[in-house]
């Protein structure tokens, strides 16, 4: 029997994240009197330098040119919450794309102060729409055929130098819900979009998720065949228990990463999904800042083939 894809079934998604988008505003004092006074002395510091603007339209232009059927951003194209950078990001999803093949998730710097993350999904609305209509709920559905998307938000308000998240008892049961009620498909592919890594040491205590541990446990009874995060500004590989198998977690660095090694520089993932009569075959390249200052291909991910049930033997 031949396993070769079908490639009239394939999709491709393009994955990136932590933009920060600059140039940071110039604040008003009364704006300074919270939280943005450490942010913004930080991005004066360093965060300025390490984030380029130039290097990030090479990326999004390298996106367009692979040609995805769709693009997805997990947060964090604020940097502490301006009302300024709601607009900025607006403009940042625009060159992405139109919303119908754009999805988004906040992150933390988008909730860097209360009234930011409420602020930015007023601005944003469209690229958090899900298919019932309702735009800057979470989780949201998309639905493209037989892939699913799922967008959740980790984004909360925190102390000064606090950059944790929370999905929340509600939140996580409705994408409970939601992952059950599409895994009674086996056709059906569930990608789920959060911006902190979602399982157990995914990152430094004050910069997790605090309830990975009930995360990782609703992911175990409900499944899901991808988890894409972004939020350590580096490229990551790790795997949760699912109810049909392995489930690949998989981080992307910042977007506009100047510095770093190349798992920490500037990049992005590019998945291919198709499927052959065992299952979904997943790829995964990794795109972005090369040694020469171009950016282009890195390499392949090593994933597992994903298995479908035998629901037709």
């Amino acid at each position: 029997m031949s396993t070769r894809m079908n490639p009239a079934a394939m999709f491709r998604i393009a994955h990136l994240t932590d933009p920060h988008v600059g140039p940071l505003p110039r604040p008003r004092l009364k704006q300074l009197l919270s939280k943005r006074l450490t942010g913004w002395y930080n991005w004066h510091r360093s965060r300025q330098d390490m984030h380029d603007m130039e290097l990030l339209a090479a990326l999004v232009a390298d996106i367009h040119a692979q040609k995805p059927d769709h693009i997805t951003c997990t947060g964090d194209t604020c940097n502490i919450g301006l009302p300024e950078e709601w607009k900025t990001s607006r403009v940042f999803l625009e060159e992405l794309g139109d919303p119908s093949r754009v999805t988004f998730v906040p992150g933390n710097h988008d909730a860097y102060v209360r009234g930011s993350l409420e602020g930015l999904l007023r601005e944003i609305a469209p690229w958090t729409r899900g298919d019932d209509g309702r735009e800057g709920g979470f989780p949201y559905l998309r639905r493209y055929g037989s892939i699913a998307l799922i967008g959740l938000s980790s984004a909360i308000p925190t102390l000064p130098f606090v950059a944790s998240g929370r999905v929340g008892s509600r939140q996580m049961k409705a994408t409970e819900e939601i992952l059950k009620e599409l895994g009674q498909d086996p056709g059906c592919f569930r990608i789920v979009l959060i911006h902190h890594p979602p399982h157990v040491g995914g990152a430094e205590a004050g910069r997790n998720l605090t309830d990975a541990k009930r995360f990782e446990k609703m992911l175990c009874r409900a499944g899901a065949e991808l988890v894409l995060h972004g939020h350590n500004h580096v490229g990551s590989l790790a795997h949760l228990d699912g109810p049909r198998g392995p489930i690949p977690v998989i981080g992307a660095p910042s977007a506009s990463a100047r510095g770093g090694t190349l798992t920490h520089t500037a990049g992005y993932h590019l998945f291919t999904i198709g499927r052959d009569e065992t299952g979904f075959l997943l790829t995964a390249e990794r795109r972005g800042l090369r040694p020469d200052g171009t950016v282009g291909g890195l390499g392949m991910l090593s994933l597992a083939r994903i298995r479908q049930p035998h629901e037709e033997r």
